[in-house]
């Protein structure tokens, strides 16, 4: 997938996140329109990154 422009649409997609012992699904598209979405991607904390 070529990288967005600014001003592009993000495709859709769906992650789980997990808090404690419960698992959330979300879905980029529930945002649309709603609320402003910032993502943040980074190593998990027993990583060697």
């Amino acid at each position: 997938m070529p990288a967005l422009k600014v001003g592009e649409v993000a495709p859709d997609f769906q992650l789980t996140a997990v808090t404690g012992m419960s698992k959330h699904e979300f879905r980029l598209s529930n945002y649309r329109g709603k609320k402003n979405v910032v993502l943040a991607f980074h190593p998990l904390n027993w990583t060697p990154v």
